[in-house]
């Protein structure tokens, strides 16, 4: 007899082992709390013209969060078995470097699931934005160390990377 999803952790596949979105309806409403965080690397030349706001397609940085923005609002859109979730807040930030830019993104809600996933989506959308924006003058830029960081509530609580 095949085990199911359950026996191993995996909360997504039904007793035949097929894919499933989880059941979330018993689960209580908690405030949750998603941070993750990913680094675009570029050349200084790339990092100065951003920093600068002369970038010939407008403002990096602005269109790189709004861009962040919708895509936490749109992520069970692009994740098939992740829920779709009333979002409270959004926010991405960044932080410049000589030569790379970090992008961290932090997500809240009060429902029945998590934010980790919108929070990721994000993060990762934000930096991809970034590299489209910038392409034209600096195609080796690449992104890295995409993760999440921190998420709060729920079942399991607080998580933190160390």
């Amino acid at each position: 007899m095949a085990q199911t999803g359950a026996d191993h952790g995996f909360t997504h596949l039904d007793e035949q082992g097929q894919a499933r979105m989880v059941d979330v309806t018993p689960k209580p409403a908690t405030k949750r709390v998603g941070v993750a965080r990913a680094r675009i690397t570029m050349s200084s030349e790339t990092a100065t013209a951003i920093a600068e706001g002369v970038v010939g397609k407008g403002d990096v940085l602005a269109v790189a969060r709004i861009a962040g923005i919708q895509a936490a609002k749109r992520t069970s859109d692009l994740i098939p078995l992740c829920h779709p979730i009333m979002i409270g807040a959004a926010e991405v930030g960044f932080e410049l470097g000589a030569s790379w830019i970090d992008v961290e993104a932090t997500v809240e809600t009060v429902g029945q699931t998590g934010v980790e996933m919108e929070a990721l989506t994000a993060c990762s959308i934000a930096a991809l934005t970034i590299y489209d924006m910038c392409k034209s003058r600096d195609r080796g830029m690449t992104v890295e160390s995409l993760g999440l960081w921190e998420k709060t509530g729920g079942r399991s609580g607080e998580w933190r990377r160390q």
